[in-house]
């Protein structure tokens, strides 16, 4: 192997290094206190969530005590008993209430067209979207709408704490932040509105009524997977800033739970981002380049494909070092835990994997499903 290809892995692993080291600074920055806010409307989509429902509501009501809120939860036509803990929870306390969603049109997808009902149905003129499975942290809320308010953006998200207990979570799901970090810079995209720089994680986000019903909310986005990434961009084309912030401190989400879960969870929507037909081979390249290729220069060299020049073992050490110090930053400071440091390289080359089984079956036209409906691969 010439010099030239082990340099050029160098720069692949120390360009990612680079740029977590200058967004940990950015991310983790906390807003300021954005003074009086009047009301948020918490608004949880839910379809068959009856394991995860109670825990999230009381979470919110746990949350806040100062800022008027309510918690509305839309039932988007479950077949467990969501509803009625829902309706048992509003019982207890006039803050929650429930809403049944309406029929599915033909051309929306499920979480779309719950978001953009449940929009329609708040009282607030701050908005928050917040999924099942995440966790509000005391204070929690506060914090969000600080960053929208402070700021004055139009939509700001957060990636909250993510908790991983099963081999394939930890594998998987800790990559979010590794790609988010390594190769979004995050001081421009809070300076420029281009849609190149829109990010956001569908999770728990939050935006001003005015803004959100002057792009037409979730319609641009109604038949997409990955809605709360299109939903950014939309913002910002209209000239809208959005914002994405370090949500450990805020709330806490478990996605997943079995490997079938986390392995169909991120393919549902793969093909509309990072396992794009334009967008996979260079992804490809940087993630390898990045996480997995360094640890191969080594066994290499030892065995001789390598050349063992000063240069080539100078480009060596700096592609495993930049490897080593990217994951060993997200991982501390986002509490991945050691498991998830370790499997780092095993976790990008699975993330890849599944990006091409999703633009597989993309390309072959097969559907999508997921909670219990079947979307065309061809909408999204």
């Amino acid at each position: 192997m010439t010099d030239a290809l082990t340099i050029a892995i160098a720069v692949l692993a120390a360009l990612p290094a680079a740029m977590i080291a200058v967004n940990l600074i950015v991310y983790t920055r906390q807003p300021r206190d954005a003074g009086e806010i009047n009301g948020i409307s918490v608004l949880i989509p839910a379809r068959d969530e009856e394991e995860a429902i109670e825990e999230a509501v009381r979470s919110v009501l746990d949350s806040e005590r100062v800022i008027p809120f309510e918690v509305v939860v839309m039932d988007d036509h479950s077949t467990d008993r969501t509803a009625a803990i829902v309706e048992k929870i509003a019982a207890e306390d006039p803050r929650v209430r429930l809403a049944q969603a309406p029929r599915l049109p033909r051309d929306w997808f499920g979480k779309p067209h719950a978001c953009w009902c449940l929009a329609r149905e708040a009282r607030h003129d701050t908005l928050v979207w917040m999924d099942a499975d995440v966790r509000l942290r005391p204070g929690g809320l506060r914090t969000l709408a600080n960053a929208l308010h402070h700021k004055e953006v139009a939509l700001v998200s957060t990636v909250p704490l993510q908790q991983t207990r099963t081999l394939a979570e930890k594998l998987i799901v800790p990559q979010i932040l590794y790609v988010l970090l390594g190769y979004l810079p995050m001081a421009r995209m809070k300076q420029v509105a281009s849609p190149a720089y829109g990010a956001a994680c569908g999770q728990l986000m939050a935006a001003r009524r005015d803004d959100y019903f002057a792009i037409d909310g979730h319609k641009p986005v109604r038949n997409l997977m990955h809605e709360s990434l299109a939903l950014a961009r939309a913002f910002r084309r209209q000239g809208r800033m959005t914002d994405l912030i370090d949500g450990t401190k805020i709330a806490t989400c478990r996605m997943y739970r079995t490997a079938g879960e986390v392995w169909h969870g991120f393919a549902k929507n793969a093909h509309e981002g990072m396992g794009a037909p334009a967008a996979i081979a260079p992804w490809t390249l940087l993630l390898l380049g990045a996480q997995v290729l360094p640890w191969l220069l080594l066994p290499l060299m030892l065995l001789g494909p390598i050349s063992t020049t000063p240069l080539a073992i100078t480009a060596t050490a700096v592609a495993v070092v930049s490897a080593v110090v990217s994951t060993l930053a997200i991982g501390i400071a986002f509490r991945q835990g050691p498991g998830a440091i370790l499997l780092r390289p095993l976790g990008i080359a699975m993330l890849l994997a599944i990006q091409w089984y999703a633009l597989i079956r993309h390309l072959a036209g097969r559907p999508i499903t997921w909670r219990g409906r079947a979307y065309a691969a061809a909408n999204g």
